[in-house]
């Protein structure tokens, strides 16, 4: 039986985690997810290339864009958003289905996103990530090699801009070590657990 099966049993939690491109979230999920049983990743839709390390369905939904205005214009997309050119978008009723079957679940999105996310999902606990410091950023960004560099700029000009909405979360964790960090996050969600949400409007 699932927790969300049991009687009295409110849905899983909404963990929302955020912060700029290159300061390891990923990372810090897949520890997450390795870690917890109870945690499920929301895997989003995107129309961005898939990376040579990522499977289709497990890191993103790699769709065209036809494919996601259609997604969009059924009401499919809790929120969506435009990255460098790309789109991406949260699945409400994936969200929904999980959160019923009883399980606490991650949605990885930007800040536009999560803004988007506090209008139809104020219960969720909002977690930003930061880099230690904005050269940390870009030194991790060159190494992890994926990007050109006018690619790089632009995303770390978009870091700076990202920066500016961290204290609209609920926490923010430092990503200096990522051991360290992924215990701060288990911590939160282990208290949100443990405590429940406040009612929408009382933040």
């Amino acid at each position: 039986m699932s927790r969300g099966d049991e009687a009295g049993t409110s849905p899983g939690l909404v963990v929302v985690i955020s912060g700029p491109g290159g300061v390891g979230k990923d990372t810090l999920i897949e520890q997450l997810l390795a870690r917890d049983p109870r945690l499920r990743y929301s895997v989003s839709y995107t129309t961005r290339p898939r990376r040579d390390y990522e499977v289709d369905g497990e890191h993103y939904s790699f769709v065209d864009r036809a494919a996601f205005r259609r997604l969009l214009a059924e009401g499919e997309l809790l929120e969506h958003a435009t990255i460098n050119g790309h789109l991406y978008g949260t699945s409400g009723r994936r969200l929904d289905e999980a959160r019923a079957d009883g399980h606490d679940v991650i949605v990885k999105i930007d800040v536009h996103g999560a803004e988007q996310m506090r209008r139809k999902r104020p219960e969720a606990v909002y977690i930003f990530i930061k880099p230690p410091s904005m050269d940390e950023l870009l030194r991790r960004r060159i190494e992890r090699a994926t990007e050109t560099p006018r690619e790089i700029a632009a995303r770390q000009r978009l870091a700076e801009v990202e920066m500016g909405f961290a204290d609209r979360y609920d926490h923010v964790v430092v990503n200096d070590d990522a051991e360290r960090a992924v215990a701060e996050i288990r911590r939160i969600v282990e208290s949100q657990r443990s405590t429940g949400r406040e009612p929408a409007g009382t933040r």
